[in-house]
């Protein structure tokens, strides 16, 4: 049903619709320093990490398939903390929100959900890795060669680009209300479509449509991997050598905790629940404290990463030596 005000379908040629604001979080402006130098410190930590795991990796002559796997997820990660996290700052530096183009909008969208499909699915491939590594560990080297592995990663990046355009430009040729006011602090599917002159649920089947896509579908090969596991584990007789596997997949399966948690709290719902301030929190966690956690989990629990990095950082140490 049509509102007044609403901005016509023709939005890339609308005058009135060039540019939106992200108000962040303007309604706390006397913790607006407070929050600014915790999203630049939590940022710059991510991107830290991020990149020292992913350094550390590609400097490594044999990499086994799940280092391969890590190194891709780092490098999402990177360009997922740079997608969103600059405009964050923008907008918590600027007091009455920051501004951001109607194409600026929609191409962070469309990399924001590009990128976290990827990761879905990317993490989809690292379980059957595990479920590989455990169920057919005779098999692992020529079931999981580099060419599949880099295969693999192509084919999750690709596969998450198509729908995230399709769900970017379905958001987009919605009728837009004389607001052009985001409650948020980056241009996220659930607080752009709040802003759709459209009372019909049919603006909400193409987000349904990605998140099958690119959560659910992910989510049930994942689970479809940990339950071959889980019968592969049952069947070791030996306590420690069933410990051992499982520690195996300890890392993996925090990451994915918090990665789905996070993303089906947010988008699998009905647009009426919709809630600015707590859908904000989530986010926050989802896109500055997860990317965050994912270098400290697998440096804790992975015993190669330590590995390589106590050899670069070895090295790193000779070079200043010498």
């Amino acid at each position: 049903m049509p509102c007044d005000g609403c901005m016509g379908r023709g939005n890339l040629s609308t005058g009135a619709t060039t540019e939106f604001l992200l108000l962040g979080f303007s309604e706390l402006l006397h913790l607006r320093l407070l929050l600014f130098l915790i999203f630049l410190i939590v940022h710059l930590l991510t991107l830290a990490g991020n990149t020292m795991i992913f350094v550390a990796v590609v400097m490594e002559p044999s990499r086994p398939p799940m280092l391969f796997f890590l190194c891709q997820l780092s490098a999402i990660e990177l360009c997922y903390t740079l997608v969103i996290v600059p405009k964050a700052l923008l907008s918590l530096a600027a007091a009455g929100g920051s501004p951001i183009s109607f194409l600026g909008c929609a191409a962070q969208m469309h990399l924001f959900v590009a990128l976290g499909g990827a990761e879905c699915l990317l993490l989809a491939a690292m379980a059957y890795d595990r479920y590989v590594a455990i169920c057919h560990p005779l098999r692992y080297a020529a079931a999981l060669s580099e060419g599949l592995c880099r295969r693999l990663a192509l084919a999750c990046g690709l596969a998450a680009s198509a729908p995230a355009l399709g769900l970017t430009a379905a958001v987009f040729r919605l009728p837009f209300c004389r607001s052009r006011r985001i409650d948020h602090f980056f241009c996220d599917v659930p607080a752009v479509l709040h802003l759709a002159c459209t009372q019909s649920y049919s603006a909400e089947l193409p987000l349904l449509g990605a998140c099958v896509l690119l959560l659910l579908l992910p989510f049930l090969l994942i689970l479809a991997s940990y339950v071959c596991i889980a019968a592969a584990l049952l069947r070791i007789t030996s306590p420690g050598g069933r410990g051992k596997a499982f520690s195996t997949c300890i890392s993996h399966l925090a990451i994915t905790l918090l990665h789905y948690g996070c993303a089906t709290f947010i988008y699998i719902r009905p647009k009426s629940s919709y809630s600015p301030a707590r859908d904000k929190v989530v986010s926050l966690v989802y896109t500055n404290i997860t990317p965050l956690m994912y270098p400290l989990i697998y440096s804790l629990r992975n015993k190669e990463i330590r590995g390589i990095l106590r050899k670069m950082m070895r090295r790193n140490s000779l070079g200043e030596l010498g």
